[in-house]
């Protein structure tokens, strides 16, 4: 298995970041097998869905109807107001994906795009780990 870690800052704010070219660049000319994408972070998730079209708004508001950041919902007490859903989002939104791998090529569908999830605003320092495994 072949693995790199991307590092990302997703600064204060919710945000969504677009992997697709990272995980791309990554499998080119590995031939066959599956990638793996991982957020090694208890705060944050990994999706795949489409970008560009509001989907990534649409995906945060989601999130804060679902997971409000009210702190009287939380038992989670460190960090901001309301930090105890960020914990909570991995239950909803895996940390992982696994994506196939045809001829050096991701498999993903016409609209797709791997997306890492993260609305904890007290920590912009963000890893993802791309793992390649041939077969």
């Amino acid at each position: 298995m072949e693995s790199i870690e991307l590092t990302l800052d997703t600064g204060s704010r919710n945000a969504t970041v677009d992997l697709t070219g990272e995980a791309a660049a990554f499998v080119a000319g590995k031939g066959d097998g599956l990638l793996s994408v991982f957020v090694p972070h208890a705060t944050a998730g990994i999706g795949i869905f489409e970008t560009g079209a509001g989907t990534e708004s649409d995906v945060v508001d989601a999130i804060d109807a679902l997971l409000p950041r009210d702190p009287s919902r939380w038992r989670h007490e460190h960090g901001t107001p309301g930090h105890g859903r960020d914990h909570v989002l991995p239950a909803f939104i895996s940390p992982s994906v696994t994506v196939p791998v045809q001829q050096g090529r991701l498999q993903l569908g016409t609209w797709q795009s791997i997306v890492l999830i993260d609305t904890n605003v007290d920590n912009s320092h963000r890893r993802v780990r791309l793992s390649f495994l041939s077969g």
